[in-house]
């Protein structure tokens, strides 16, 4: 009756839905403008991981960190030893000193003997400093900084982490505006093409308006409670673009369907919500449940993702099952004007029941052996590149080579003997500064490891396992009063690569008499893989638990859960399979427009096998629920299961459509790891509604054949008691019994007038 009652109040009270909706968006649109100042552009790191405490203790016990800016300056005439090169760059060293939130300044030209920067050809060198201020304060002071310096003897070029994150949030913002631009006119166009009318196929981009608002606002809401990274901002826009649109397809369809059977339009609405609105609220929940399983990850840039998903999801299924029925209930008839063809004979759909689906269904239960020896063949190949994979975190290559701080970071790794701007520290916070000797002997030590350029601590500089430089001034930074020093290292390689890893390990591999932490972006790869590593297992067994009892309750079977979890994960492994393929080992980079660096995301593959594992079970229930239908009402286990996949074909094909669209246009964004998510995900929607749902679900469902529904006596108890179903025969194509609450017979009443 949930459903009954909330349709029925969306007609009589349409007008007051339709207003609080419109004042929803608006309020959303002004707030969800402050969205970005609440995001975070990290979240890649366990707080309680080793490098996060030596980070920590860096920042509190010694008041330093490792240099995350970078101005790289390059003499347009001459070398950096030119004196009008030496003016500007004292010049500029000074003026970076005395800004705010800026400290740790130091440049070539500042130390008495620095040839690590300086570039091998001498036209180039850096100056290094730590800046702990905002966003916006590094942005002016950026913009500043990178302004001609004297007589144009001398250009600047600002990099590190800091304009690497600045970068790659300038980036996500008009990569967003560049989606949508282009995926909002192809989904028109494939909508006006499923529905053959302008007016039906503009109502599903109206819903998608009210999900990108709600999307904003809750980014803001949320990023004003909690940590949330700004890389949500595209990843939950696509997710939340493509749901309200996938929801509102069906809702539309459903509700043009019992118009044409005869129903008024009012009461059309009512039974639309009560079947269709009671499918997109289930889908809603398998989504929403699949995105629970980021919050056991400790990494905020993955449970941020629960939160702000979650709320996304919602948002999508409220807009369709709520303000889309009361928008429907004032159109009336006028749903089905400018239509170019008669709603019954919509593309793709059977006038005698046995169109293409049908079809393919039957000829692949002809031969089911085959079909699935092979398609699992096809399937288990595509994935044979992930057992290659190579995860790592984001860095300067995620950008395009046209991002300035790309540009500094590559002509720091490949014009300079040691790349400075890659230095990281380790601390020792028991370690007295006044024991010379061990300060000598560990510094000594860790500069003979391979990889390591030089070491520098409150005792001098070393190289090569010897001291090259005795203790100055400067050197006192390094020592934490009378207890604690720490040890910086410049590295010969970068940081986050394989021996930037191997150089990391070797450190830890030391263990000397005192307690010692290593932070840096390598050290910190190292314990997000150990992090995930960890909580995978949790992860993948809530997802699977969930997904097996929410399958079991509204089919009560035991064999439909389980082959539906192993299609799923055969089907992702291929995604994640291509994924390696393209993104990993670089096969058609040129085309995407992006560079490899030998390396997946470490977080990316997780929170898209999370989201694609939603949306496939989104898909697996439409089809099985009304093979389900079928199956009850005549027997015939082949019959139900070629008549299910005809009569879910040409909807559940539009919506991956569609969905597909939505996510393929995030790759064309400029940040990698972006458009390896947009790309990944339309791969395994495409997937999903070919392979798997055209060739494998009815070759298995013909092998298992009455052993479909089958399960013990004692679930099917459970499964009485508590199982999700409804009686009945609705005529609906992809909302059947399954998505009710059990109930006895019928009774309904027809909508009074008044409540017209």
């Amino acid at each position: 009756m949930l459903f009954t009652n909330l349709g029925r109040f969306t007609v009589r009270r349409r007008r007051l839905v339709l207003s609080l909706t419109v004042l929803f968006v608006v309020v959303a649109g002004v707030l969800g403008t402050g969205a970005f100042g609440k995001l975070q552009s990290g979240g890649f790191d366990d707080p309680g991981a080793e490098s996060t405490t030596a980070h920590e203790l860096l920042q509190t016990q010694f008041h330093g960190g490792d240099p995350n800016v970078v101005l790289l300056l390059h003499a347009t005439s001459g070398t950096v030893d030119t004196a009008s090169v030496v003016a500007a760059a004292a010049s500029l060293t000074s003026e970076l000193s005395a800004a705010a939130g800026v400290s740790h300044v130091v440049s070539y030209w500042s130390l008495a003997d620095a040839p690590a920067l300086r570039s091998t050809d001498g036209t180039s060198a850096v100056i290094l400093a730590r800046f702990d201020g905002s966003d916006d304060g590094f942005a002016t002071l950026a913009d500043r900084l990178g302004n001609p310096r004297g007589d144009g003897s001398v250009t600047v070029k600002v990099g590190g982490s800091e304009a690497v994150g600045r970068d790659i949030g300038s980036l996500i913002g008009s990569d967003l505006a560049k989606a949508e631009s282009i995926s909002v006119p192809i989904t028109l166009a494939l909508l006006v093409v499923v529905f053959g009318g302008l007016i039906a196929a503009g109502l599903p981009l109206l819903i998608a308006l009210i999900s990108v608002a709600g999307t904003f606002l809750s980014l803001f809401v949320i990023g004003s409670i909690t940590d949330v990274s700004i890389y949500s901002i595209n990843l939950t826009t696509a997710l939340g673009l493509g749901l309200a649109i996938d929801y509102s397809l069906f809702v539309v369809t459903r509700y043009r369907e019992e118009l044409a059977a005869g129903m008024n339009p009012h009461d059309a609405v009512v039974r639309t919500v009560e079947t269709a609105g009671r499918t997109v609220a289930f889908s809603a929940f398998v989504v929403a449940a699949s995105l629970l399983a980021l919050l056991v990850f400790p990494l905020y840039f993955l449970r941020s993702f629960a939160y702000a998903g979650i709320s996304v999801v919602l948002i999508a299924a409220a807009g369709a099952v709520v303000a889309l029925p009361a928008l429907l209930a004032v159109l009336g008839t006028k749903v089905n004007r400018f239509s170019v063809r008669r709603h019954g004979n919509a593309v793709g759909q059977s006038v005698d029941g046995h169109g293409f689906w049908h079809r393919l269904a039957s000829g692949v239960m002809r031969r089911p052996v085959p079909v699935a020896v092979g398609t699992v063949a096809v399937l288990v190949f595509l994935g044979l590149p992930f057992l290659k994979a190579n995860f790592g975190l984001p860095t300067s290559s995620a950008l395009p080579k046209s991002a300035e701080s790309r540009q500094v970071a590559d002509r720091m790794a490949t014009g300079f003997t040691s790349n400075t701007s890659e230095q990281f520290a380790i601390v020792a916070p028991t370690l007295a500064s006044s024991d010379t000797a061990a300060v000598e002997a560990y510094a000594t030590t860790v500069s003979s490891l391979p990889n390591v350029a030089s070491v520098t601590t409150a005792s001098g500089t070393y190289a090569a396992g010897k001291q090259v430089n005795g203790p100055v001034t400067s050197n006192a930074q390094y020592a934490g009063g009378a207890t604690g020093v720490y040890f910086s290292v410049t590295p010969s390689v970068r940081q986050r690569t394989a021996a930037g890893e191997s150089l990391v390990r070797s450190i830890r591999g030391l263990h000397p008499s005192f307690t010692t932490a290593v932070e840096g972006s390598a050290a910190q790869l190292i314990d997000t893989k150990a992090a995930i590593g960890a909580h995978l297992p949790a992860a993948l067994g809530i997802i699977a638990v969930v997904t097996f009892v929410l399958l079991f309750l509204v089919f009560g079977s035991v064999l439909v859960p389980l082959k539906a979890i192993v299609l799923n994960l055969l089907s992702l492994t291929a995604t994640f399979g291509a994924m390696v393929w393209i993104f990993q080992q670089g096969h058609g980079a040129g085309v995407l427009g992006f560079t490899p660096d030998g390396t997946l995301d470490t977080s990316m593959p997780i929170l898209m096998f999370c989201i694609a594992f939603g949306l496939s079970m989104d898909y697996e229930v439409f089809l099985l629920s009304r093979i389900k239908e079928e199956y009850d009402r005549t027997g015939d286990n082949t019959h139900a299961v070629a008549t299910g996949l005809e009569r879910t074909g040409r909807i559940v094909t539009a919506a991956a459509a569609l969905l597909a669209v939505t996510f393929a246009s995030f790759g064309l964004s400029g940040v990698t790891f972006i458009k390896m998510f947009g790309i990944g995900l339309a791969l395994a929607v495409v997937m999903d509604a070919t392979l798997i749902r055209g060739l494998l679900v009815p070759a298995f469902m013909r092998l298992a054949g009455d052993a479909n529904w089958w399960a013990p006596a004692w679930m099917k108890r459970i499964h009485h008691r508590f199982g999700i179903s409804e009686h009945g025969t609705p005529s609906d194509v992809h909302t059947t019994r399954a998505f009710g609450i059990e109930r006895g017979p019928r009774r309904e009443r027809e909508l009074t007038d008044a409540d017209r």
